[in-house]
């Protein structure tokens, strides 16, 4: 009798800035950086963004405007929170707050996803 095994990664749910912190304005612009720099992305992995509506927001970007905390080239903008993104593609990814300044305050960080196994 053949008995065949499947290993499997099963996917990862990730809190951004962990459970206790959450998405909001960072005491160091570094600490959402740090926070995904700690981590690996797969696609299928998802992110939870735990934002109060209207408060926060979460906003997917280009690199150009990531580097510059600008929406001009939005990939994906959630207002309603907490916000829950499936990762569905590998490469780069950017993402920000995209209330007033909490941008350039350091509410931002980049992943890398990689492909599933």
């Amino acid at each position: 009798m053949a008995c065949i095994f499947s290993l499997s990664m099963a996917a990862t749910e990730h809190t951004v800035g962990g459970e206790d912190f959450g998405w909001q304005i960072p005491q160091t612009k570094s600490f959402y950086q740090d926070w995904a720099d700690a981590r690996t992305f797969t696609v299928g992995d998802k992110l939870t963004f735990p934002h109060t509506t209207s408060v926060h927001s979460v906003v997917e970007v280009t690199k150009s405007d990531f580097d510059a905390c600008r929406q001009t080239e939005v990939i994906g903008m959630y207002y309603m929170g907490p916000t829950v993104l499936e990762l569905t593609e590998p490469g780069m990814h950017y993402y920000f707050c995209g209330v007033g300044m909490h941008c350039e305050a350091g509410q931002k960080f980049r992943i890398n996803v990689k492909p599933s196994a």
